[in-house]
């Protein structure tokens, strides 16, 4: 029986071993795709978030060689908005062993207790803007460069460890090119006319800052409700999600509606699919990554719908109809053959706009919590 061992992170070396260690246990597997590890160390110790989350790494160790990690979390602003007192984990990976993984749970859980909280949940990130959610359907399919990617045994290994579900995501394939149906797009004339709804310029939302702040106050307040486990952003993190995003966005991919007022409405955001080019990167843009990448943004026949939402005083007025079929004319243009879908709660009843098209289930991912 292996003596395995758990260490903290402290030092660079561990943590590269604790970035690196995902590649190496999913070597040879198709269907993962590595993160940066540029971006990796980003989100580990450097980004806004970390200001008021606490975060604590640990490493599995079989001798000196790395069997597993995991992240321990705590949200205040997310126990304080919903009245818990939950930790989260995140950037789990083990090797398939249960004594691995009640290694690397049992130190979270007990960290978690140790800092006053009464439940774990997880994979999470520090908040909704990361990866989160295990995979539990769809292990035949290729991951999207934003999600979470792992093997199916880790559903064993934590339920048989006293984690529960507590909610599903689910995440849909859609043939992009298959148009809108005819009475959906009439109806969104109309809605169009009748609100006097115009789309905005992308080009514009790149370059002028009152808008990108518009623009992400709406994306905000659009997702307060129906996006589980919100909490809304600060606004250094909205300045580094910009910073990030923006200057990607691709005309022929994104729109925004803007009202009468010149106000932001609605939006839709999708980006060609850049898992193959991160698979074909390893972890890197330099020093020929960033070929891989260009490549991936100037030719692609699959794209992943990352955002789209409305204003709150637009819900529920049938604007979403107006941004989808502009999306859909765009994805004809630019030769789109297939949309992965964001994953969305399975209470959320907007994912019940992709039963207007021909679609599928693409993966199902789980949040799992413990009383602790």
């Amino acid at each position: 029986m292996a003596d395995y061992r758990i260490i903290e992170v402290r030092t660079k070396r561990d943590l590269r071993r604790f970035i690196s260690f995902p590649d190496k246990l999913y070597k040879g597997c198709p269907q993962y795709v590595p993160a940066l590890h540029s971006d990796q160390v980003k989100s580990l110790t450097k980004v806004s978030s970390l200001k008021y989350c606490t975060r604590v790494m640990w490493l599995a160790l079989d001798g000196n060689r790395p069997v597993g990690r995991i992240c321990g979390i705590i949200n205040p602003r997310y126990n304080e908005r919903y009245g818990t007192r939950r930790a989260r984990f995140g950037w789990f990976d083990t090797i398939n062993d249960i004594e691995v993984a009640r290694l690397l749970l049992g130190t979270a859980e007990t960290w978690a207790k140790s800092q006053g909280m009464d439940e774990i949940h997880g994979p999470l990130y520090y908040n909704t803007l990361g990866k989160q959610g295990m995979l539990v359907e769809g292990f035949e399919n290729l991951a999207p460069f934003n999600c979470i990617y792992n093997y199916p045994y880790y559903n064993d290994l934590v339920t048989a460890l006293g984690y529960r579900k507590e909610c599903d995501w689910l995440q849909y394939k859609m043939k992009a090119d298959q148009g809108v149906p005819d009475k959906m797009a009439a109806i969104a004339e109309r809605l169009k006319e009748r609100y006097r709804l115009t789309e905005g310029d992308i080009d514009s939302l790149k370059h002028d800052k009152a808008l990108v702040r518009e623009f992400f106050r709406i994306y905000n307040e659009s997702f307060a409700e129906s996006v589980y486990n919100f909490v809304p952003f600060t606004d250094e993190e909205i300045e580094e999600e910009a910073a990030q995003t923006i200057g990607l966005l691709d005309r022929r991919l994104c729109c925004f509606l803007l009202d009468e007022n010149r106000e932001i409405a609605a939006f839709g955001i999708s980006f060609p699919s850049i898992s193959r080019a991160l698979q074909k990167a390893k972890g890197s843009m330099f020093p020929f990554g960033w070929i891989h990448f260009l490549r991936a943004l100037r030719k692609f026949d699959t794209i992943d719908l990352m955002l789209n939402g409305a204003a709150p005083k637009w819900q529920n007025t049938g604007v979403s109809s107006v941004y989808h079929c502009i999306m859909a004319k765009k994805y004809q243009d630019a030769q789109v053959r297939w949309a992965i879908a964001n994953p969305q709660i399975e209470t959320n009843l907007a994912v019940n706009v992709w039963d207007r098209y021909e679609h599928e289930l693409y993966m199902r991912r789980r949040c799992y919590i413990k009383s602790i």
